[in-house]
């Protein structure tokens, strides 16, 4: 046809076909360009082009057939995607179709940093794997098969190859980290024939070790058999060996455990262990996929309102090792210290080790600086390649590592966690560096590590971790250290006495108001969140942990149970509010402060904020303190928590309570009338230069209204008592004219 005779072009689309005028122009440009064009699916009336190009008195529309897409369509879209140092097909912005830790992976290594080169299967791929009847998709494999290729080249060896001996991990690795929640298989590759290449290059003990962790591990995740069986086995060698740990075992004694490991296939499964290193592959590969829709990831999507996912990716990596002599080691480091934001490596170091080792506690790890000594070529590796992640990322990074025989592998990066004072350093750093804009850097502080910057924290909270004895619900932020008592009487005794007390209880009560004031911090055995104890404690700023089911409490004999451990009264423990931890001893404080860098983050805010910030103030030194804190104003002023000063207000409101007569009630008001007083002047005094124009216009919520109506209607004369303490001082303190309107 020629394009003298179309005036329009329309395309008829069918189920599953692809109608597109791109290729359509492709396949006729001589016929059809620059036409205009409509859809039509084939089906129903289709409307007539009001305009119609007119030769001799008839008019000559073309109908066209869909164009075919090519065969196989749905294979086109890529699903494997490989890295290796220096090139990468994916990269850090690709998260939602490689997980969190393939766009990480992908990303190290497009910048040119030593990854093990791998392959990731997308989370496109799991979800056809799902929709499909949980069968691999057509094609997968042969893609999967082709990366493997890749992988093969990079490191030079090959799986199943006795000679060259190339060892998998298959992880999974959704776009939002689900930890635990999902399988993982190591040592992959294994079988008597490379078992034996493997030993020969690198030492028995090792090779039978990897290969009976990889029976216990295929066979648990991918075959379904109880890893109870295994240890039962393991349990039965080592009783006979006459040893208590596995690094005690030989590797003959190893070697007689994978051929028991072995058994336990055939006895629970009534299959042997397959051999084939590929066809292990595959199983492994759809074990992982399953586990997406296990019922703990499914409840854990639940829980967490993790929604939208299209499934998990599949990261296929070579091994390597840290645990193969003196020449190999593995660590975890953050690139600056995430205490306190120093700009100095932060981590730990172990040689001839795996990578659980390092939080294991099997062995003690050492500072990551002793790497120089022993490990000097990977070490400034690794030094540089922390600038580089730094730079790249623009964040502080948390990082693991592996040498295998003095050759740096990258395994893992992440944006690193950080304490209050850590996020604050940091932040600040990073704009002097000009690493981060000052938007940026606010966005990167947390409200909760102000929140802790505002209370005692801990000097190192690195430094007690092998004291941690107990955890419980991180109620009220801060730190306390002090020595336990089990009464509120004692607290306020001790506190007289210039001591400072830890108030242990089962749980609190209003009677023990006086206690928890006095004491340090409050640790409780029951109640939640926001029980008495949590919700009293925050208001006073003052430490404290509840809930804590791991103790118990035994008023009588004054002692704190947690397991076989005794703690009697007037021990010391430290409480970490922030945390729920609970230690033993004295652990060194450090007092709130405002120090230099958070006064310069906190003026970068001041700059972008819209919000005024008025303080919760319900005494003289909480309205000092606010206002040195950047307070515009008071939001709220209970004045009922101004009489838990002392036990002489304390007295009055409660002879004010129980009055019979109005005379009764007056007279114990009038005793608390000096004391609100003085404490109103205060609060003014502190607040003084504060703007309260049009403030009774403004306040009017739900807390001043019903919630603050109840007492007072049923008893005016307080009210009127809180507005002469108040108005009185107000007006006569600071001269000022004023008129308020009630």
């Amino acid at each position: 046809m020629s394009s003298l005779f179309v005036k329009g072009v329309i395309l008829k689309s069918g189920d599953h076909e692809v109608c597109s005028y791109k290729r359509l122009k492709q396949r006729r440009k001589d016929d059809i360009c620059r036409l205009p064009y409509m859809k039509w699916s084939g089906r129903g009336n289709l409307s007539v082009p009001r305009r119609e190009l007119r030769l001799g008195g008839g008019s000559v529309k073309a109908v066209l057939n869909p164009v075919s897409p090519p065969p196989a369509a749905t294979t086109t879209k890529k699903r494997v995607f490989t890295f290796g140092k220096g090139k990468s097909e994916g990269n850090k912005g690709m998260k939602s179709l490689l997980g969190g830790k393939g766009a990480n992976l992908a990303e190290m290594a497009s910048i040119g940093l030593s990854v093990p080169p791998g392959l990731t299967i997308s989370t496109e791929a799991c979800n056809e794997y799902v929709q499909g009847g949980k069968k691999l998709p057509s094609g997968l494999w042969d893609e999967i098969l082709e990366g493997l290729q890749y992988v093969q080249t990079e490191i030079g060896a090959s799986l199943g190859d006795p000679t060259k001996p190339l060892l998998l991990s298959v992880r999974s690795g959704a776009a939002i980290s689900m930890p635990g929640m999902m399988d993982t298989v190591l040592n992959l590759g294994l079988n008597d024939e490379v078992v034996a290449g493997l030993a020969g290059k690198s030492g028995a003990r090792f090779a039978y070790d990897s290969y009976r962790r990889f029976l216990d591990m295929f066979g648990n995740v991918v075959m379904d058999i109880p890893h109870a069986l295994f240890e039962e086995r393991l349990g039965q060698l080592k009783a006979e060996r006459g040893v208590h740990l596995d690094t005690d075992l030989t590797a003959a004694d190893l070697k007689d455990l994978v051929e028991q490991y072995k058994k336990v296939y055939v006895e629970y499964k009534g299959e042997k262990f397959p051999t084939d290193p590929k066809k292990q592959l595959e199983l492994a590969v759809n074990a992982v996929f399953d586990s997406w829709d296990s019922p703990r990831a499914n409840k854990y999507r639940s829980i967490n309102q993790i929604t939208g996912l299209k499934g998990t990716a599949v990261n296929i990596q070579c091994m390597v090792f840290g645990n193969m002599g003196d020449t190999s080691g593995t660590g975890v480091l953050f690139t600056r210290n995430p205490s306190t934001g120093e700009n100095k490596l932060y981590g730990e170091f172990l040689i001839n080790a795996q990578g659980e080792d390092v939080v294991a506690g099997i062995r003690t790890p050492q500072d990551i600086v002793t790497m120089k000594n022993c490990m000097p070529e990977a070490y400034k590796e690794l030094v540089e390649n922390c600038e580089i992640l730094e730079r790249h990322y623009k964040d502080m990074m948390d990082i693991e590592f592996t040498v295998q025989e003095n050759r740096l592998w990258m395994l893992q990066c992440r944006s690193g966690k950080r304490t209050g004072k850590g996020a604050v350093r940091i932040a600040v750093d990073m704009v002097n560096e000009k690493l981060i804009d000052t938007r940026t850097a606010i966005m990167r502080v947390e409200p909760q590590h102000l929140d802790q910057l505002l209370h005692p924290q801990f000097e190192d909270a690195s430094a007690y971790k092998n004291q941690v004895v107990a955890t419980g619900l991180p109620a009220s932020p801060g730190a306390a250290v002090g020595q336990v008592v089990f009464s509120a009487e004692d607290a306020e005794t001790w506190h007289a006495q210039g001591k400072s007390a830890i108030l242990v209880r089962t749980e609190t009560s209003p009677e023990d108001v006086g206690g928890m004031h006095a004491a340090a911090g409050i640790l409780t055995a029951r109640g939640g969140m926001t029980s008495h104890a949590a919700v009293v404690a925050r208001g006073w700023g003052k430490c404290c942990v509840s809930g804590c089911a791991d103790i118990r409490v035994n008023d009588d004999m004054k002692v704190l149970l947690i397991g076989d451990l005794v703690i009697r009264e007037g021990e010391w423990i430290s409480l970490n509010g922030s945390t729920g931890e609970v230690i033993l001893g004295k652990q060194p404080l450090a007092p709130p402060a405002m120090s230099s860098d958070l006064a310069t983050f906190m003026a970068w805010a001041d700059q972008v904020r819209r919000l005024k910030v008025m303080a919760n103030a319900d005494t003289p030194n909480d309205a000092l303190t606010a206002r040195n804190n950047g307070a515009q104003g008071i939001g709220l002023c209970r004045t009922e928590h101004m009489f838990f000063a002392s036990d002489e207000r304390i007295k009055a409101v409660r002879k004010m309570i129980m009055a019979v007569t109005i005379e009764q009630r007056k007279a114990a008001l009038d005793l608390l009338l000096p004391y609100q007083r003085s404490d109103f002047e205060g609060i003014f005094r502190a607040m003084d230069d504060t703007k309260v124009k049009d403030i009774l216009k403004k306040i009017f919520g739900l807390i001043f209204n019903f919630r603050s109506m109840r007492p007072l209607s049923v008893h005016a004369t307080i009210f009127c008592h809180v507005i002469t303490a108040s108005f009185c001082n107000l007006q006569c303190t600071f001269h000022h004219e004023a008129t308020f309107g009630i």
